[in-house]
């Protein structure tokens, strides 16, 4: 009975199809690096613009927190509770998404395709004789093997054992295609197998392209390039605007380091603080 699993123009359809799919992909891949070398190349230009002070900025920060918790600390000891302001976060270097490795496609069926209806039983047998017949042995273990495997396929005969028959003469060497037929089923498999990888890595992409597109380095990168196309230098109003967080910290920091003496003003300076950056949860 003749393999119509698949038809020699469904084939070449589909191949077709799936060809474009790929191509498609990898489109949408070279988009996705081409983007994301853009994008990391404006991320290198802010951390080296900005980096250092958000480090000293952190820095300050934590200096100051722990000069408010030492004045909290003063404070309960003489009997007055207070709010503490929440402990500081570092500020996050800027990570952009990567795309992941795509798994390898699976390789398409040898000899491509293959129109030729599976033999009849009676041609396995004649097949497995030829390759299997004691009379063909050439030393007498191999006699006694083959004797064993001639009973074998003389017992698959005789129930009409095909798949019996098929795995005695494969296991003998002989081409699949020449025992179970035309390989119309292997094709399809592979191509629906394909066809469901390239779809599944495509969405994959797809889905990273939207994230990088849609993150907030390319945003600023964006605006940043606009602002820089009239002649701005936005990087440098950043960094000015950090250096004067700065200032104000080490300013916040130095009273800070001198109010244990003085609760009221330690008081107000704490409601500040909070005021600031929220109040930690209670202990």
């Amino acid at each position: 009975m003749r393999n119509t699993a698949i038809s020699k123009h469904g084939l070449e359809r589909r191949r077709s199809q799936l060809g474009d799919l790929q191509r498609h992909l990898l489109m949408q891949e070279q988009q996705f690096a081409a983007l994301h070398r853009q994008v990391q190349g404006f991320v290198d230009r802010y951390v080296e613009a900005l980096s250092a002070s958000y480090l000293e900025l952190d820095a300050l920060e934590s200096q100051l927190h722990c000069a408010v918790d030492y004045l909290a600390e003063a404070l309960r000891g003489n009997g007055i509770e207070v709010r503490r302001p929440k402990a500081p976060q570092a500020t996050a270097l800027p990570i952009l998404p990567r795309l992941p490795q795509g798994a390898p496609l699976l390789p398409e069926p040898c000899d491509g395709w293959v129109e030729l209806a599976p033999p009849p039983l009676k041609t396995l047998f004649r097949r497995a004789a030829m390759r299997l017949h004691p009379d063909f042995a050439r030393t007498d273990a191999d006699r006694l093997r083959r004797e064993q495997q001639m009973m074998r396929v003389n017992q698959a005969y005789a129930a009409s054992d095909r798949a019996q028959l098929e795995a005695l003469l494969l296991a003998a060497g002989e081409d699949p295609v020449r025992v179970t037929g035309g390989n119309a089923d292997a094709v399809r498999h592979w191509l629906t197998r394909t066809e469901y990888a390239v779809q599944g890595r495509l969405r994959v992409v797809q889905a990273h392209l939207l994230l990088l597109t849609t993150h907030p380095m390319h945003q600023l990168c964006q605006a940043i390039a606009r602002a820089e196309a009239t002649g701005l230098d936005p990087l440098g109003v950043m960094a000015l605007r950090l250096r004067g967080q700065i200032e104000q910290l080490r300013r916040e920091l130095y009273i800070g380091q001198r109010l244990k003496t003085k609760p009221g003003l330690a008081q107000a300076f704490l409601r500040r603080r909070v005021e600031l950056v929220g109040a930690a949860a209670p202990h």
